[in-house]
């Protein structure tokens, strides 16, 4: 674990999903500014915060867990997501973008927890 939480792929990938979840909040009618566009935001701020501060804990176990939280965020977004496709905030292609970056996201932190994935 010697390397910086920047290095990491999935921080990366993570960081790049934020900046598409802003682009496409800033979009949704005024009235979920402080709704569902904001809750949105703050999930998706989590998964790569989340990855940043278990990278710098000591322990494994301790990343595993900052690990288990960054995907319980990356659910929170893709269920936020599928619910404001279903308002009609944004297209079925932008949806099913998202929803693909998401979904990479996910199987980079998957590979990541059983990597370090502490013994039973």
């Amino acid at each position: 674990m010697g390397q910086s939480y920047q290095e990491l792929i999935a921080w990366q990938k993570a960081m790049n999903f934020v900046m598409e979840v802003y682009k496409t909040t800033k979009t949704f009618p005024r009235d979920e500014t402080y709704g569902l566009a904001s809750q949105l935001r703050r999930a998706a701020i989590a998964i790569p915060t989340s990855i940043a501060e278990g990278q710098a804990r000591y322990s494994s176990n301790e990343f595993f867990h900052s690990l288990g939280r960054a995907r319980g965020a990356l659910v929170e977004v893709e269920t936020q997501l599928i619910i404001s496709q279903n308002l009609g905030y944004f297209d079925i292609e932008q949806g099913q973008k998202l929803l693909d970056r998401a979904a990479e996201v996910g199987k980079i932190l998957n590979g990541l927890v059983a990597a370090i994935r502490p013994a039973a």
